[in-house]
């Protein structure tokens, strides 16, 4: 009888804070430029230089740890974490070890319906190291241009227990640093990026399995195969008698392998010992209260109160994938008067979602929210109809006018002059006597071809409602 297994995953994941410069120097933290330009005496390690805490990074990791729940120390301390590898040219990392920030806190997710809250082992500060250039020429290279740009490393609770929870919870996390402005989000540029650990054990048993760590995984899809792999992977060793190693391994999207990086036979001495260079972190009562204060809505809350208003899953789910169009749909209610949450969000994702592009954390859209207002606020109204709001909302599209103006310009005020509307249902009332007599028996939706071929004689300036009533006083009339 095979024995029945369990995987054990814990996430180790590494956002890059949107700062301007790097954590300790003042060299820009920009992506793609020239290799080797934004670099300085601080970044490269050269004697006698002293590094000085970005503030604003800190000011962002408080508010990534109040978001995902984490307990705040104020008082905390950067470490040297030493090793020796081509792209860290001080030869150890600043990062932080015994004493970090943040610890304790937790995220809840759900697969399959299933709801789960994971563990958070800890949020804490460390630089970057440097990239690694293979295939110059027939020689490696070293761009130090993202060494030392601002990271926090969110490290999980062995609570996941299969490669779609991993993928939940770190698409969750994702959303959550993208909704408070901590993180752009950008996985294909490495700005988001996750180590997973993954170990099996007898279903039952206690005790961990031998663990192996995932590097640098950048897509939601790939951690969730790169995972599924290496649970296989290490299936296959125990089934047949073997003994998982504990390793370091890389995923070959292309193979749809993992491969060895190197051996983990004992665990690394990273000889961490605190940075002399650096003061103990002190997060003061007055940021720790601003940032508090002003925790923006996070994706889950944004969700239920989409779903509350009314709004299908399939829109919230659109709606809800930035907080740019979150906020450009509440501004276009609040100049919409007396718009339900729920049309002006169906317009915005039928609509307006079209032509908008995002970019990191920031959003450009064809028309302003409270042009999208206006022009709503003219539906409900009844001052134009809703076929003549889609002519409208073409028009507004990279324009500085109202929608008023338009509607005012194109003469498209609903007519809702009975006169004019009676004689053309007569007309159509006389031409269409199979429609009539359907109607009369009972075949409400007949009156909806009525409707039709009025807003079509009228070029959809008629008002519905008024044609509605007036087509049942003229067949009860006659």
């Amino acid at each position: 009888m095979s024995t029945a297994y369990e995987s054990v995953i814990g996430l180790e994941i590494h956002a890059q804070l949107p700062t301007k410069t790097k954590l300790f120097c003042s060299c820009a933290a920009s992506f793609g430029d020239e290799a080797n330009t934004h670099v300085c005496p601080v970044c490269l390690g050269l004697p006698g230089s002293l590094p000085v805490l970005n503030a604003e990074a800190l000011r962002l990791a408080v508010r990534a740890a109040l978001a995902l729940n984490l307990t705040l120390h104020q008082r905390s301390i950067f470490a040297r974490k030493n090793y020796f590898y081509p792209d860290l040219p001080k030869g150890y990392q600043t990062s932080q070890f015994d004493a970090p920030y943040s610890q304790h806190g937790h995220l809840d997710i759900e697969v399959d319906g299933q709801k789960k809250r994971v563990g958070i082992t800890r949020i804490h500060m460390e630089e970057d190291a440097g990239k690694n250039v293979h295939g110059v020429g027939a020689d490696s290279a070293v761009d130090l241009n993202r060494a030392g740009t601002p990271l926090i490393e969110i490290v999980g609770d062995p609570d996941l227990r299969s490669s779609a929870e991993a993928a939940d919870y770190m698409r969750r996390v994702r959303d959550i640093l993208v909704f408070v402005g901590v993180n752009d989000g950008n996985l294909e540029q490495g700005s988001f990026r996750c180590d997973a650990n993954v170990s099996i054990r007898p279903v039952g048993q206690e005790k961990l399995g031998t663990r192996v760590e995932l590097k640098n995984i950048n897509s939601f899809r790939f951690v969730q195969k790169a995972i599924d792999v290496e649970i296989a992977r290490q299936k296959s060793i125990l089934e047949a008698g073997g003994t998982v190693k504990q390793e370091t391994r890389g995923f070959d999207a292309e193979t749809g392998k993992t491969y060895l990086l190197r051996s983990k036979e004992e665990a690394h001495d990273y000889r961490y010992f605190p940075c002399p260079d650096l003061p103990p972190v002190v997060i003061s009562d007055e940021l720790l209260n601003a940032e508090r204060s002003s925790l923006p809505e996070l994706p889950e809350q944004a969700r239920r109160r989409f779903v509350e208003a009314g709004v299908g899953n399939e829109a919230v789910s659109t709606l809800t994938a930035h907080p740019s169009y979150v906020r450009f749909v509440d501004a276009a209610q609040r100049a919409a008067g007396d718009v339900t949450l729920k049309r002006v969000a169906n317009f915005v994702q039928t609509d307006v979602l079209r032509s908008a592009s995002v970019s990191g954390l920031d959003a450009s859209f064809s028309v302003t929210p409270e042009q999208v207002g206006q022009l709503l606020e003219l539906v409900e109204s009844g001052k134009i109809s809703g076929k003549q709001a889609k002519e409208v909302f073409a028009e507004l599209e990279q324009s500085d006018k109202t929608p008023a103006q338009i509607v005012d310009e194109r003469a498209m005020a609903v007519v809702s002059d009975t006169g004019a509307i009676e004689q053309v249902l007569l007309d159509l009332i006389a031409n269409n006597p199979k429609q009539v007599e359907g109607l009369r028996a009972g075949k409400k939706q007949l009156a909806g071809f009525f409707v039709g071929q009025v807003m079509k004689a009228m070029g959809g300036s008629a008002d519905p409602k008024v044609v509605n009533d007036l087509l049942g006083k003229l067949l009860d009339e006659s």
